[in-house]
């Protein structure tokens, strides 16, 4: 009876799976269409910004997306979540992502997006972190969390980019209880 259980759960599994797949393939096909750019409200755009070489070094400049680097060549980097939370990174930063010879990857925050602080409320959603500040909820970094040591209920500061709709904030602060 548990392995026909299991093999049901996988089952559902794999079809939410399909259906998101579908969905995203879906909605990437009408925003191009439709000639929508979900990231202009952000200024996630890379425009004005480049990509050299300097000695064996590749240098590629680009806007931090809230989880990794969207670079002016097109390709997203990983961006390390320690140094995006200790950092306190929001959404349209600008970056500089140094490639060494040997591979190492080492970023560099180089222009800060004007930035707005909200108060709200440390969540959980599906596994993420999230903060909910006058009805709007932003994704957090789990590293946040733990760097911050923050716990599901505390009252937290963010950093969001001032005027710009966001999906994600960078936890400033923990409040202390009263």
């Amino acid at each position: 009876m548990t392995k026909k259980r299991i093999a049901a759960i996988r089952d559902f599994i794999d079809t939410a799976e399909k259906s998101l797949k579908n969905a995203k393939k879906l909605l990437k096909e009408i925003l191009e269409e439709e000639n929508i750019d979900l990231t202009a409200d952000l200024n996630l755009d890379t425009k004005g910004l480049s990509k050299y070489e300097s000695g064996d070094n590749k240098i590629i400049e680009g806007v931090f997306t809230g989880e990794e680097m969207l670079g002016s060549d097109g390709n997203k980097y990983p961006v390390p979540v320690n140094y995006a939370s200790k950092s306190k990174l929001v959404q349209g930063d600008r970056m500089k992502l140094t490639i060494e010879w040997s591979g190492k990857m080492l970023y560099k925050q180089i222009k800060q997006i004007d930035r707005e602080t909200k108060v709200g409320l440390l969540t959980q959603n599906n596994w993420k972190y999230q903060i909910i500040s006058d009805g709007v909820a932003f994704d957090v970094l789990t590293a946040a969390v733990t760097h911050f040591k923050a716990s599901i209920g505390d009252t937290v500061t963010i950093l969001i980019p001032a005027g710009k709709e966001a999906t994600f904030g960078a936890i400033e602060a923990v409040m202390p209880k009263q």
